[in-house]
């Protein structure tokens, strides 16, 4: 898919601004409709071929793609599969993951990011991770606090991730820090663009 503009993003290692200049892009997006649209149905196709019954994954903002419609399509074929939304623990900066379902309380939390409220919490077997950018070899990049690496860090076994962007965020020259942990898999509205053999 050919974006209708790009932002001139010249190299560079500075990430703040990066962020910034691909958030804006995002929430530009003329198609950004159409683009989500293609996502949900790689997004439903891909999770077709993955054997896990427990999937942890996001509240959209920012422009965000919305991937809760595809899980519950997914989550409505088998009674044992579960979808959970993350909750912030304020002392180690890490995420747990809270069952959701269409319907259920919710409440904000320090963020103002909606969160299940009073749902059992569990350890997804699969992770969708939102990228704001991405690069070679499953590198991310989010906005910047850390709670996805600190997760992933912590999370023993380390369940199968996967980002989520569009792709129009795909930085050919992204660069890893020593606390990145990579992706398993990126998928964008042009299908999977990377996945890693060994997982």
């Amino acid at each position: 898919m050919t974006p209708p503009f790009k932002l001139p993003l010249e190299p560079t290692q500075d990430k703040l601004a990066l962020r910034r200049q691909l958030q804006a892009e995002r929430q530009s997006l003329v198609d950004r409709h159409q683009r989500a649209v293609h996502l949900q149905e790689v997004l439903r196709v891909w999770l077709v071929t993955r054997p896990e019954t427990s999937i942890g994954a996001y509240w959209p903002i920012k422009g965000e793609f919305d991937a809760l419609p595809a899980l519950f399509r997914w989550s409505e074929a088998d009674p044992a599969r579960r979808i959970g939304l993350p909750v912030v623990d304020r002392e180690t900066k890490q995420l747990h993951f809270h069952v959701w379902y269409p319907g259920c309380a919710m409440e904000e939390d320090a963020y103002g990011i909606p969160k299940p409220k009073d749902t059992p919490a569990f350890e997804p077997q699969l992770l969708l991770v939102p990228c704001v950018g991405f690069g070679p070899g499953g590198l991310r990049l989010g906005y910047g606090g850390g709670f996805y690496d600190r997760t992933l860090a912590a999370l023993q076994p380390r369940p199968f991730t996967a980002g989520l962007g569009y792709a129009h965020g795909f930085i050919p020259w992204l660069t890893p820090e020593p606390h990145d942990v990579p992706l398993d898999a990126v998928l964008t509205e042009d299908g999977v663009h990377w996945m890693r053999g060994d997982r």
